[in-house]
C-alpha cells in the first residue's frame, strides 16, 4: 500500500512538471534588455518635463504640451507591449520593389561578425516570419521618405537605418502618386554608418531593389 502511495505522488509530481509552468521560472527577461530600460529612462524623462510644463515650466517653441503628452503616451503603449512579452518586431514590404530590413544573424552563418545583426532583402508583398525579429530599415541615401521625424540635432547625411522597438509591426510603402516612401510607424531609433553596430552601407536604391529576396522563411528562420 505505500509503494502504491509513493507510486502515486511520484507520478502527481511529474504531470505538474510537465503541464504547470515551474514556479522557479525566469521573469520576461525583455524587461532586462537594455532596450526596455533606455524606453524606461526616456519614458521617466519625458513625463518629468510633461509635470514640470504642466505647472508652469517653459517649453521651447517648437514643442508644446500636447506634443510632450503624445510622446508619453506613445512611449508608455510601447513599454506595455514589451512587458506583455512581445519581444519581436515585423516588418511588411507593400513599396512594389525589393528592401532592405536588419533581422538576427543566421545560426547556420559560422563567420564572424563585428555587426549586431544583418542586413536581409524583403521582397515585395512580403512579410518577415512570426517570431523572426525584424528589428528596423535601411534607407538608401537616395530615398526620399515622409514625415521621418529625426531629432532637430542629428544631421542626417547619407544612407540611414531606422530601428523599431520589439513588438511594432512596420509597414513600408510608395506612394502611388509621388513615389515617396511612407512608414506606417515613427522610428525609435535613427543611425547612420559610425553610430552603432549595424551594417549600413552607402549604396543607391537601385542596388537594394535588384536584389534577390533573402529573409528567411519558415524553418529557415529558426
Amino acid at each position: 500500500m505505500k509503494l502504491f502511495s509513493y507510486f502515486l505522488l511520484l507520478l502527481v509530481v511529474l504531470l505538474n512538471l510537465v503541464f504547470a509552468q515551474p514556479s522557479w521560472a525566469d521573469a520576461p527577461k525583455i524587461t532586462k534588455s537594455p532596450e526596455y530600460k533606455e524606453l524606461t529612462k526616456s519614458l521617466d524623462v519625458l513625463t518629468s518635463k510633461l509635470e514640470a510644463a504642466k505647472s508652469g515650466e517653459p517649453l521651447p517653441s517648437d514643442l508644446t504640451i500636447k506634443d510632450l503628452q503624445k510622446k508619453v503616451d506613445e512611449l508608455s503603449f510601447e513599454k506595455y507591449a514589451l512587458e506583455r512579452g512581445l519581444s519581436w518586431g515585423q516588418c511588411t514590404n507593400e513599396t512594389g520593389k525589393t528592401i532592405a530590413v536588419y533581422g538576427p544573424k543566421s545560426k547556420k552563418d559560422k563567420s564572424e561578425s563585428s555587426y549586431d545583426n544583418a542586413l536581409y532583402f524583403l521582397g515585395n508583398g512580403q512579410t518577415t516570419p512570426t517570431e523572426w525579429d525584424c528589428q528596423g530599415i535601411y534607407l538608401p541615401s537616395d530615398t526620399k521618405i515622409a514625415n521621418l521625424n529625426t531629432d532637430p540635432n542629428q544631421n542626417l547625411d547619407g544612407a540611414i537605418a531606422i530601428k523599431i522597438l520589439k513588438g511594432t509591426q512596420l509597414v513600408a510603402k510608395s506612394n502611388p502618386d509621388t513615389g515617396v516612401l511612407e512608414l506606417n510607424t515613427n522610428p525609435s531609433k535613427i543611425f547612420q554608418a559610425g553610430d552603432v553596430k549595424w551594417y549600413i552601407p552607402n549604396v543607391p536604391a537601385a542596388s537594394i531593389a535588384s536584389r534577390v529576396p533573402n529573409v528567411p522563411q519558415g524553418e529557415e528562420s529558426d
